[in-house]
């Protein structure tokens, strides 16, 4: 846990005007379709930044932010890998490639993307339907 959550003028300062648009516009989708928990954390080594959507002890994805960056992550595990490939037609070009070029590990694989804009927001609620099903109407 971080001892203090950044603040609109702190992240607009780390990412952008832009970026914390998207960062604005990317949690209110997920938000509109998720009942979740919000977890602020330090983003490690790579990024200043981790914002965790949790719900019974399991993630559903991950924010994050570093300098003039915005990440977005989603770990798809086996049965679910499975559910995408069988799907993936759906997805954009661009998502498929950042599947097939992410690392498979023993709890899943896992997918980062760095939106600029709000073009992969569709993909990026497939992907989380894949994970659990939206649990607001």
């Amino acid at each position: 846990m971080l001892d203090k959550i950044p603040n609109m003028d702190d992240m607009t300062a780390l990412i952008g005007q832009s970026l914390y648009d998207v960062w604005q516009k990317l949690c209110a989708t997920i938000d509109e379709k998720y009942d979740m928990d919000h977890i602020w954390n330090s983003g490690g080594k790579a990024w200043a930044y981790e914002y965790k959507y949790r719900r019974a002890g399991k993630t559903l994805c991950a924010l994050y932010a570093r300098e003039n960056c915005v990440g977005f992550m989603v770990i798809l595990g086996k049965d679910e890998r499975a559910i995408f490939e069988s799907g993936r037609s759906e997805c954009s070009e661009s998502v498929q490639k950042i599947y097939d070029e992410s690392k498979t590990y023993h709890d899943g694989k896992w997918l980062m993307f760095e939106p600029v804009d709000t073009s992969l927001f569709g993909d990026f609620m497939r992907l989380l339907a894949i994970k659990r099903r939206p649990n607001r109407k």
